[in-house]
């Protein structure tokens, strides 16, 4: 199994994985979680609870804890940063992408994508001389 060094590179390749391409399930749910636990309203108890711009305990939890094959990985060719991703409300449900919460600082988890070929929005990378590694790895970028 891998082993991320950047949780919000997890994130992003989760996103492909569980939301977008689904052979990463069960999909995680937080309002799911928060109805196990009794709490009908997820946003009202972020709110309630002061956790509104943190990603939430049981989600980065869950997150951290997930088990990805390298099988599975090799399946990743694309990835997109938006601050619109469902991987980002399932931590964060009333997050509005105005901070650097989910910034990726880190490139080293690339090697565990040996056959990534493409990261849209790139430029949103937090991390210095991005465009210069992406492209000596041949991975495009928009």
């Amino acid at each position: 199994m891998a082993d991320f060094k950047d949780f919000n590179f997890k994130l992003l390749v989760i996103e492909k994985l569980m939301y977008e391409d689904e052979t990463l399930a069960p999909a995680y749910s937080i309002d799911e979680r928060m109805r196990a636990q009794g709490i009908d309203d997820t946003v009202t108890y972020v709110y309630e609870q002061d956790l509104a711009f943190t990603v939430l305990p049981e989600s980065r939890t869950y997150f951290e804890q997930l088990e990805i094959s390298t099988e599975l990985l090799a399946t990743v060719d694309e990835l997109l940063l938006d601050g619109g991703l469902q991987v980002y409300y399932e931590c964060s449900p009333v997050w509005d992408g105005e901070d650097d919460l989910y910034d990726v600082r880190s490139l080293d988890d690339l090697a565990l994508l040996p056959n990534l070929e493409r990261i849209d929005n790139a430029e949103m990378l937090a991390v210095p001389g991005a465009p210069e590694q992406l492209a000596a790895r041949g991975i495009a970028t928009s």
